[in-house]
């Protein structure tokens, strides 16, 4: 049964019991966690032009044509040619920093509207490529991550809150965590380990965290992890993405998987930890119930 809605006055006067701080915080909620329609209602009560501007700025993306071009552009860094192609110019050779800087802010807007699709494949190959570029000599670059000014959490917790708040938990339990597995840094996304970039970093564990706000949310989204982890150990079956690793990284999953050991314990998915302790692809070095 729906909840009695509540008339003007009734409204105001509950209001009156709240301070500052929790109306703000109660904004912020309906804001994050509500509808594309509700957050621009509420973006344009806050900033009328600024939000205007941004729904200008969003409705002349093209999604399609934005993934087009950024599968172009990881297919061409991949085979080399912003090394040594007449596929690439000289010029656009040395400006492929901001190439990546562009495309990334452009699909980073395309998430913020309603249908998601092409602009979360975009994000995700994206993200792909930085984690790629960590180890891999796309471009002349001693730190490609660095130069791209490309922050793998902000751009992982945008396409996450994106499918969250367009398609659902459902689709954000199906989706994520393999990209978890794929994409968990420890030490962050730069060769250096020290910059723009790495000042603004975060782990992945850190952005899930603030997610996943219920123990059933954690639940579900464990069973999921786990049948990412049963996809690796398949024959044929990588976990997914151009990127997919095939094997655990158990060093770059430890932040995360001390965050599942203090989420899941002492409550009724403890059985997870279990699960995860003896699953093979953690090659019995996985999360213990602490």
């Amino acid at each position: 049964m729906a909840a009695e809605r509540l008339n003007r006055d009734q409204f105001y006067a509950a209001l009156a019991e709240l301070d500052e701080a929790a109306l703000k915080k109660a904004l912020w909620t309906l804001y994050w966690r509500g509808s594309a329609s509700a957050r621009e209602r509420i973006a344009g009560v806050i900033a009328p032009s600024s939000a205007a501007a941004q729904a200008m700025a969003d409705a002349r993306i093209d999604a399609d044509a934005l993934l087009a071009e950024v599968l172009e552009f990881a297919a061409l860094a991949r085979s080399g040619s912003y090394l040594r192609s007449r596929s690439v110019s000289p010029k656009e050779r040395t400006r492929w920093r901001f190439t990546f800087q562009r495309l990334a802010k452009a699909t980073t807007q395309a998430l913020a509207g309603r249908e998601i699709e092409p602009a979360a494949s975009a994000m995700e190959t994206l993200i792909d490529l930085a984690c790629e570029m960590r180890s891999v000599d796309y471009f002349r670059s001693e730190d490609s991550v660095e130069a791209a000014r490309f922050v793998v959490s902000d751009a992982a917790a945008a396409l996450w809150s994106a499918i969250w708040r367009e398609q659902g938990p459902a689709a954000f339990y199906e989706t994520v965590p393999a990209q978890v597995l794929r994409w968990e840094s420890r030490w962050g996304w730069t060769r250096i380990g020290w910059g723009w970039v790495s000042e603004r970093e975060t782990p992945l564990a850190e952005v899930l965290g603030g997610m996943l706000s219920t123990p059933d949310a954690w639940g579900q989204f464990s069973d999921h992890y786990l049948r990412a982890l049963d996809l690796l150990v398949e024959p044929e079956r990588p976990v997914g993405g151009t990127g997919g690793a095939k094997q655990v990284n158990i060093e770059e999953l430890s932040a995360w998987h001390d965050l599942l050991r203090n989420r899941l314990a002492h409550g009724e998915y403890e059985d997870r930890l279990e699960a995860l302790g003896r699953h093979p692809a953690l090659a019995g070095k996985g999360v213990d119930r602490g």
